[in-house]
Formats: C-alpha cells, structure tokens, sequence
C-alpha cells in the first residue's frame, strides 16, 4: 500500500504506516470496543499501542528487588565498605580520563 502522509487529530503528519493482521473475530472485537467509546478503529488501537509500549518501557526500566536484596542495599548505603587503595585509583584514573 502507499504510504500516504495525513494529518492526525493534534497537527502532526502521519508519515509512517504500521500494518497488521487480525482474525475477523478480533476485527470484530476492536469495531466494536472502538465504537463503544466513540472512537475510529485507527484512534483505538494507536491509543491502545501506545499505552501498551509505554507500560513495557516502564516495566522494563523499573529495578524489582528481593527483600533479601533490598535488604544487603539498605546494609550497603548504611554501612558502606571503607574506602581502599584499589578503589582510589580507579576513582583517579576515571578523573584523569573524563577531566573531572
């Protein structure tokens, strides 16, 4: 199909296209969920998307821990390990290679 540019509800042109394959019964399904909030089919499923895609981001970019976990980094902050010869030359070394 062409890819024909139009402009969305908010002014922005629609330059890309995204096609997809559907039974007819999630066809059906999407009509009607679409229509019941008054909708076009493609306003339903680009809202729908975009919620989906922006919950996986924000699932992905959240750190889930253990208590145990949780725990040993409370532990850690609270009581953090001396500083070593080890660790204050790595520290100069990342001064020397970023200048800070």
């Amino acid at each position: 199909m062409a890819n024909v540019a139009s402009k969305s509800a908010r002014g922005r042109t629609r330059a890309q296209r995204l096609e997809t394959r559907v039974t007819a019964e999630q066809k059906t399904l999407i009509e009607h969920a679409a229509a019941l909030q008054g909708r076009t089919v493609t306003d339903f499923v680009l809202t729908s998307v975009q919620d989906a895609a922006r919950r996986a981001i924000e699932e992905h970019q959240q750190i889930e821990l253990s208590v145990r976990d949780s725990q040993a980094f409370v532990d850690a902050l609270l009581n953090p390990k001396p500083v070593n010869d080890r660790l204050r030359d790595t520290v100069r070394r990342y001064r020397e290679a970023t200048g800070v």
